[in-house]
């Protein structure tokens, strides 16, 4: 799949700084069947039975998606349900992994999902949380220059728009357990990561110290 081939439309959005930058719509499929299991993630997983999809963001998580390329990275969140899922086990979410940014090597934006719809990306805290993902990550494959201007652009441009009280990093999400924040129920369902590394967070949260995000619980 070429990258044009994914291009639905694109938003001319200026930056604080009066820079301009192009964020580029390209929908994951969102479908009765997503709708349904996201309603079921949020009833089963935070006790939200209000049937809806809807959140209100409170936080920015930042990741990488530790796949080399923007068209593998999209395949991954396009499709409604997780690989493998077996719809016959009880309690076990088949509600596939999502974000609602994707940020390609060169720097170029991909909104992926309205921005206060619930995305999987973060355990505890999707209720709450715009999940942007970056193309690539890891030792390999490291963050770009033009990603991190393309974050911190992101930010700058989510902390304008909703009140935005964290900014982190998918590897400091469970120092948010016992945070008023965090509402998983299941006290065993956790996973180590460890992006998008905090060289990357401690430049994007410098770039940003004008919007007084609060610090992460320490641990």
């Amino acid at each position: 799949m070429k990258k044009t081939g994914l291009i639905a439309f694109s938003t001319l959005l200026f930056g604080a700084c009066g820079t301009q930058k192009n964020i580029v719509d390209i929908p994951i499929i969102f479908d009765d069947q997503r709708i349904e299991l996201t309603e079921e993630y949020m009833a089963q997983r935070y006790g939200l039975e209000n049937d809806s999809t809807q959140i209100v963001p409170k936080m920015v998580v930042l990741h990488w998606t530790s796949i080399p390329t923007l068209e593998k990275s999209f395949q991954a969140f396009n499709r409604t349900t997780l690989p493998n899922w077996r719809p016959d086990l009880e309690n076990v979410s088949g509600l596939n992994v999502s974000s609602h940014f994707l940020v390609d090597r060169d720097g170029t934006i991909y909104r992926l999902m309205p921005e206060t719809t619930m995305a999987r990306h973060t355990i505890g805290l999707n209720h709450c949380a715009i999940g942007i993902e970056n193309v690539g990550g890891g030792e390999k494959l490291p963050l770009t220059k033009k990603q991190l201007k393309a974050n911190i652009f992101l930010v700058e441009y989510l902390a304008s728009k909703y009140d935005i009280e964290y900014v982190i990093g998918h590897q400091e999400y469970t120092q948010f357990e016992g945070h008023p924040l965090w509402l998983e129920v299941d006290d065993g369902y956790r996973t180590t990561k460890t992006d998008p590394g905090m060289d990357f967070m401690e430049k994007v949260r410098k770039a940003t110290k004008k919007y007084n995000f609060k610090p992460v619980p320490k641990i």
